[in-house]
């Protein structure tokens, strides 16, 4: 039998234990267990390895050539043991939020104060990753904010508000000084768009009268494009209320239909906090500004 299939953890634990209390006495101690336990478990994972892993004394204990490497090893293995135990054990007691561009837009701060006003126990973190799904898909959240079409056949769903979309402008652009664009006069300009995760798309305007398109796959470059005075952007509020820069002024597009604002979550196994995630937020957008 390969004895490298008996290796356990707390063989592991024993010998990390030894070293970083500097005795068999205090490791025993730290574990709960017999000094003659922890001389055993040290002795068996010496075995295993085939190697010596500790020169002792009477007075000091101190890890051998091979027993540095394989202590470096040892704690990084735990760790990723204890943050895996950790992971399933908390999953209910935290809610990640997964968005790609602009969490809830205007309404981010209010909802972190009001989510952890009345679910304290429930701690949140609100996740940005640039993909279709906002990471939802790539197991990264538990819910996530979409302002995009949905997959209604992967994904239970809740319509929990809408934006009015803005232009995106060069703080210098002739058009930063008016009060509102109106969307038929884009077809004269470049537009870059977000070829990911965008909420742009060319169905805005009539085929024939479509601007120029430029695209890009990420917030910051979007925002670069736009600063340089050669493009001009499409997006909801959220982008404006996020994405506050110097250099780029947002105003607002008339004649174009808003921007729906999603939850989504995987259908099987919801995290139980996802309804009232839902609630908080729809609220909300309720309220208005």
């Amino acid at each position: 039998m390969d004895t490298r299939t008996e290796l356990e953890l707390r063989h592991l634990r024993c010998l990390v234990a030894i070293v970083d209390t500097g005795s068999f006495t205090d490791a025993a101690i730290e574990l709960g267990l017999s000094q003659a336990s922890v001389s055993r478990t040290l002795l068996a994972l010496e075995r295993i390895l085939g190697v010596r892993l500790l020169h002792r004394t009477s007075r000091t204990v101190a890890p051998t050539t091979a027993g540095v490497q394989v202590l470096s090893r040892a704690r990084h293995l735990l760790g990723e043991a204890d943050e895996l135990v950790r992971q399933a054990t908390t999953g209910h007691t935290r809610l990640r939020i997964g968005h790609a561009w602009s969490a809830m837009g205007r309404h981010t701060a209010e909802f972190q104060r009001r989510w952890h006003a009345r679910h304290p126990d429930v701690e949140l973190h609100l996740i940005r990753h640039n993909t279709p799904t906002a990471g939802l898909a790539e197991g990264l959240c538990d819910l996530a904010v979409l302002r995009t079409p949905v997959d209604t056949r992967r994904y239970a769903h809740a319509l929990v508000g809408s934006e009015q979309r803005c232009v995106a402008l060069a703080s210098d652009d002739p058009w930063a000084g008016r009060r509102s664009v109106r969307l038929d006069e884009l077809r004269t300009r470049t537009l870059v768009v977000d070829r990911r995760t965008g909420t742009t798309t060319m169905d805005l305007w009539p085929e024939g009268v479509r601007p120029a398109v430029e695209y890009t796959l990420d917030i910051d470059d979007w925002l670069a494009a736009i600063a340089t005075g050669r493009c001009v952007g499409v997006t909801p509020r959220s982008t404006a209320a996020q994405y506050r820069r110097d250099g780029i002024t947002y105003r607002p597009l008339r004649d174009a239909d808003p921007v729906p604002v999603h939850f989504i979550w995987r259908r099987p196994d919801p995290h139980p906090a996802a309804q009232a995630a839902v609630a908080l937020l729809a609220g909300l957008y309720g309220e208005g500004p």
